[in-house]
């Protein structure tokens, strides 16, 4: 005669071993927290390989993780098929080229400029209508940390990593309205950034304004990446600079 298990003695068994694993799980998490001075979820995310806070999302988010290495040799590797032109002047460019305002390209109810604030920010709150109304940025531009509120809507913006005016200069001008919109909507190429270093940028490529030293690897990449995915060329400027800008991945 076979002789019965007892699962009720494995099952306790289990139990208790799974028990001590979490345990142990939350007691590193809380030493790492305290030893990177990030909050105690993120380091719990980080360590069971949940989704953090930050806002990274592949090629979207505001990339305050750095690259892998082969993400930097992919863009090297495009940059290199790169066409390398004098950009056209503005000519007749006017904002309304690439779209009245912003739209909602996934239909999700939402805005793509709150679609990114809700991506980019951390401790976002919301109202009915999918409207940020709070939260707190990471720029990577800057580094700074900055308090958001719809009542100041202007201290984060939200930036074209390749701007609208150049990108007319580069060859966007010979597309249709419906390729301009999608550009201008396109998560990958939106980041939320602090409203006065996103001034500054203006309408300027990277061989005229550069983020901060530790994001410029992400921030050239990114803009490979857009450059690279609609068929725009590159001032021999840029060119430059995001070749500089690649050495500084690590």
């Amino acid at each position: 005669m076979a002789r019965s298990s007892r699962p009720g003695r494995t099952g306790s068994r289990r139990l208790v071993g799974g028990l001590a694993s979490v345990l142990a799980i939350v007691v590193l998490a809380v030493l790492v927290s305290a030893l990177t001075e990030t909050n105690l979820l993120d380091a719990l995310r980080g360590l069971t390989g949940g989704p953090g806070t930050s806002g990274q999302s592949g090629s979207g988010g505001s990339g305050q993780q750095a690259p892998a290495a082969a993400e930097a040799e992919e863009a090297r590797e495009r940059l290199a098929g790169i066409e390398v032109a004098v950009p056209d002047s503005r000519g007749d460019y006017e904002r309304e080229e690439f779209g009245d305002g912003w739209i909602d390209t996934d239909d999700n109810g939402c805005s793509t400029r709150n679609d990114v604030l809700a991506r980019d920010l951390d401790a976002v709150t919301a109202d009915a209508d999918c409207k940020v109304v709070n939260g707190v940025l990471d720029d990577p531009y800057t580094g700074e940390r900055i308090e958001f509120t719809s009542d100041d809507p202007q201290a984060v913006q939200i930036d074209h990593v390749v701007p609208l005016s150049l990108a007319w200069r580069m060859g966007a001008d010979e597309w249709d309205r419906d390729r301009r919109v999608e550009f201008a909507n396109d998560p990958g190429n939106l980041i939320a950034a602090d409203g006065p270093a996103n001034g500054q940028k203006s309408d300027s490529g990277p061989g005229e304004w550069q983020p901060r030293a530790e994001y410029r690897c992400s921030y050239a990449i990114r803009y490979i990446d857009v450059t690279h995915r609609y068929d725009l060329a590159l001032a021999s400027e840029d060119h430059d600079a995001l070749d500089d800008m690649l050495d500084t991945c690590a």
